[in-house]
């Protein structure tokens, strides 16, 4: 039966940590882990560290893991006829400690796979055709990482890839759904794992059968935040007795009528105004999707910058900020939403008054849905950044409901031009509304 055994080979203060494995009578390999302790730390009575300090309890709860992933990982690869040499062994410690794998191969875990994405981020194809992936995408597999290693520790095993199958996509919704996760979020971490394990496999890596079935849709969006027409007036109507309560204010009016995302708003400054053909412009590069939008101005935002920009604010403030705007001009409607429990440190659905789960985001929806329907749809999502009708159309909510008004008030528009009169049909269904 193979069994392991730690140990230091000298007396000073930096002495390395060996393991040495043995498979059989007579046949043992011994390495060193790239580990070192002092050596008066060491008990060689137990073959682990005194625990007479906090630091050494925490290693010695690192290599009892390490001495459970190496004989996990032997009994593994016996059953797949992998030669176990001291190459093999100094891989599987490498594997443990998240270093790089010898001998060129690559890491089959898969907490591995996605840091690797995580460092060539720089020459990896994006979405949008080009190099490089976002700072926001990279900044997503490092949250999916944290993700899966608490998973990890929940189902007390390292995943490889190609564990990634069926039962992988439902014990880990289950598991985030028990965290407070939104359905949403649970979608889209799945959705990366399967990127994850897609990569890897044309790397040569080994993934599951059922892959292909792993599904991380995204999920439509049911509860769209915004401030109405009505609202706006409400806010812009609002004195505050802080400035830094007017200069939210001013950015909140400001990003109700540029639709962009909260950093790229805040980022704004008077170097973003351009004249091109006789039109006063503000051009900006928007952070996601690096696409580059032109918005006119208009005469409701020449009135709110001809005292120039608000000072610049953090992302963070400027969401505290705004809560208090909107509660102190009575933002108080009743409206299903996700909010921030500082407990759980999670996102719990429910309903709040708006003013409570309102955010800097919202504004570029606030934005989109209230120019839907006066605007061409495509004039909007030149200036929101969306790529497809359908996506935008998600974004704000729009059911197929929606869509059959729209085409009532089409017919009736074409019939008055003709001269002519339709009404549309309206059938008195209590279980239709």
């Amino acid at each position: 039966m193979a069994s392991i055994k730690l140990s230091i080979q000298s007396d000073n203060d930096n002495a390395s940590i060996f393991l040495r494995l043995s498979i059989k009578r007579g046949f043992y390999i011994k390495r060193k882990i790239g580990v070192s302790i002092n050596s008066k730390d060491w008990s060689t009575a137990t073959g682990l560290p005194k625990q007479n300090n906090p630091h050494n309890k925490n290693v010695t709860s690192r290599l009892r893991k390490l001495t459970t992933h190496v004989l996990d990982s032997l009994n593994d690869d016996l059953t797949k006829g992998i030669d176990i040499d001291g190459d093999w062994l100094n891989n599987t410690i490498d594997v443990f400690f998240n270093r790089a794998v010898r001998n060129g191969s690559q890491s089959e875990l898969l907490v591995d796979n996605i840091k690797r994405i995580i460092d060539t981020a720089q020459t990896r194809r994006n979405g949008k055709g080009g190099v490089g992936l976002s700072v926001s995408r990279v900044k997503s597999y490092g949250s999916l990482i944290t993700t899966i290693e608490s998973f990890q520790k929940h189902i007390k095993k390292k995943l490889k890839v190609k564990d990634v199958n069926l039962k992988f996509s439902n014990q880990i919704a289950d598991f985030m759904n028990n965290q407070s996760y939104s359905v949403g979020y649970i979608q889209k971490k799945i959705s990366d794992v399967k990127t994850v394990c897609l990569d890897a496999q044309l790397n040569g890596i080994e993934t599951h059968p059922q892959l292909i079935n792993v599904s991380g849709h995204k999920v439509k969006n049911d509860y769209v935040v915004f401030l109405t027409e009505k609202e706006l007036e409400l806010i812009e109507n609002t004195e505050f007795d802080r400035i830094a309560l007017e200069n939210t204010k001013k950015w909140i009016l400001l990003g109700s009528m540029l639709g962009q995302r909260g950093n790229d708003l805040l980022n704004l400054t008077e170097d973003n105004i351009i004249s091109r053909s006789g039109l006063k412009l503000l051009e900006l590069t928007q952070q996601k999707g690096n696409k580059n939008v032109i918005i006119p101005f208009s005469p409701q935002m020449e009135e709110l910058l001809k005292n120039g920009f608000p000072y610049k604010v953090s992302i963070q403030k400027f969401n505290e900020y705004m809560k208090e705007v909107c509660k102190i001009a009575c933002i108080n409607t009743i409206t299903k939403g996700y909010k921030f429990d500082s407990k759980i440190k999670r996102r719990v659905l429910g309903k709040y008054p708006k003013w409570q789960i309102i955010s800097s985001h919202d504004l570029r929806r606030t934005f989109a849905t209230n120019k839907y329907g006066d605007w061409k749809t495509p004039l909007i999502m030149s200036i929101t950044g969306h790529s497809t009708e359908k996506t935008f159309l998600n974004y704000i909510g729009k059911t197929e409901i929606d869509y059959a008004h729209q085409i009532a008030e089409l017919y009736i528009e074409e019939m008055n031009k003709s001269k002519g009169e339709f009404n549309p049909v309206v059938i008195k269904n209590k279980n239709v509304s």
